[in-house]
């Protein structure tokens, strides 16, 4: 049941608050500039309001998790119970107290409550847009945002989880296999294949299928119910393994590209900001996806939000055509910077080859990055130039997606562009004017709120499993720095 919203309570130690906690104080000065009761109002649909037992105020425990992600420092352990070192903090630091509006004698909540808070009440509810778009309402109001640019680009979190190979899980769930068998006979150890020491998925798979092959022809061991589970997960992840696949506790994380020759597993953040580093509107998405098609949200989102927008600032990712298209068709210009791997005509399959500006490559709708590419046609030739882009045709041959996408029997999986459009040779000749090279000098502050995200409010990994964990791990961090923001420029 769901009390009417929270009212400081009124005890005879609150003049302590003005003692030690000072004017300039972060949380003070951020319970003075926000209503929280937006919160309230957002959840009170999540909460029985004449049944069941008090529950704790929503805008005090989402005041919890603000508070978790405002003093997030850069090295914490993401195994470390952050829920309980905040609410411990909470019995003792003042600051907290008066920010949580809670009275100094006042006892704490369980912090098993931030737990449940997340998962039951802030579920299924868009707090990353709601929160930025109360920001930025805010900075709107108070005259702070003036400009009519967003500065756009993605930021990259590690999974909490670490990734394994096919071979590697193979060898583990072999491992268990053999250990079931071993509990019931341990003179069968002799009849089983010798382990595959090799670094070689095909090694391993024959030793795993020889392994099943052993187990299933003595029915006496392999219809135990222990070893008979063990031996079906080995066969499905078998049956299933057809490419040198990624398996991780984080269902939702995902293999990026920083470079050619560097990778990350995990999500990333898509952001655009104003001039006056104001974060407008993000998506979080998982690591493959490309920064490109992301921009027609970032800009609609930002509009939503209260933003007026005459130009989108971003770096070679955003130049593709669909997305100068767009901004041409609202009169918005771009400053980003044309790249010829993108800087083409009419292209097959233009919504399901992303291109990555970092390794200079395209990524393929499976995730897999182009090993290589080369240019054809000359300068001078009536027709156009076209970048051809060679994947892997090992793993395009067992690809899941090969359907449509790879020829049966090819020797070679390849992926061209043209580079000449009308579209890009109108942004060729913007790009000499004296407003691009203006506007392009702002497009560092959005690396510097990326580097501010990650080193001070813990965005360099995600703190809990699932995309969706990720979006709120986001929502508060985004908004814990805006706030930041606004009471600086105030």
């Amino acid at each position: 049941m769901l009390i009417q919203q929270q009212k400081i309570q009124l005890s005879s130690y609150s003049g302590l608050y003005d003692l030690i906690v000072p004017k300039d104080n972060l949380l003070r000065k951020i319970n003075e500039l926000i209503d929280f009761s937006f919160i309230y109002e957002e959840l009170l649909s999540k909460y029985c309001l004449n049944n069941g037992r008090h529950a704790e105020s929503p805008v005090r425990m989402f005041k919890y998790l603000l508070l978790k992600s405002i003093y997030t420092v850069s090295d914490v352990d993401v195994d470390v119970d952050v829920d309980v070192d905040v609410v411990e903090r909470s019995r003792y630091d003042m600051s907290f107290k008066y920010f949580l509006e809670m009275t100094p004698e006042e006892e704490v909540i369980n912090p098993s409550s931030l737990t449940k808070f997340r998962k039951l009440r802030l579920k299924d509810t868009d707090l990353l847009n709601l929160l930025i778009g109360k920001t930025v309402t805010i900075a709107i109001e108070k005259g702070i945002i003036k400009s009519k640019s967003i500065i756009v680009d993605a930021t990259h979190t590690l999974s909490r989880s670490n990734p394994f190979s096919t071979i590697e899980v193979l060898r583990e769930r072999s491992k268990l296999l053999r250990k079931a068998v071993c509990q019931f006979d341990e003179a069968f150890k002799i009849k089983m294949p010798s382990k595959n020491t090799d670094n070689d998925l095909t090694k391993e798979l024959d030793y795993c299928k020889e392994l099943e092959k052993t187990i299933e022809n003595e029915p006496s061991i392999s219809e135990i119910p222990s070893v008979k589970e063990k031996l079906n997960l080995l066969k499905e992840l078998v049956e299933d393994t057809g490419e040198e696949m990624i398996f991780s506790k984080d269902a939702d994380a995902k293999t990026g590209h920083k470079s050619a020759d560097s990778s990350f597993f995990g999500y990333k953040t898509h952001l655009a900001m104003s001039e006056e580093r104001i974060i407008t509107a993000a998506v979080v998405t998982s690591g493959e996806k490309g920064d490109g098609p992301e921009l027609p949200k970032l800009l609609q989102m930002s509009r939503d939000n209260g933003m007026e927008i005459d130009t989108i600032i971003g770096d070679a990712a955003y130049s593709g055509k669909e997305n100068l298209k767009i901004a041409k068709d609202q009169s918005i210009k771009v400053v980003a910077k044309l790249n010829p791997s993108i800087t083409q005509g009419f292209r097959k399959d233009e919504d399901r080859f992303d291109y990555n500006k970092d390794a200079d490559r395209f990524v393929c709708p499976a995730g897999h990055l182009a090993i290589r590419k080369a240019r054809g046609g000359t300068r001078k030739a009536v027709k156009n130039q076209v970048d051809t882009y060679y994947f892997d045709v090992e793993k395009s041959r067992v690809c899941p997606l090969k359907e449509g996408c790879y020829k049966e029997g090819a020797k070679s999986k390849t992926y061209s562009v043209s580079i000449k459009s009308e579209l890009h040779q109108d942004q060729m000749a913007f790009q000499q004017s004296d407003y691009y090279k203006e506007k392009s000098k702002h497009r560092y502050k959005i690396e510097a709120k990326n580097s501010e995200l990650k080193n001070v409010h813990g965005y360099h990994r995600a703190t809990s499993y699932g995309i969706e964990n990720m979006q709120m791990q986001g929502a508060m961090a985004i908004f814990a720095v805006n706030l930041k923001r606004i009471l600086k420029l105030l």
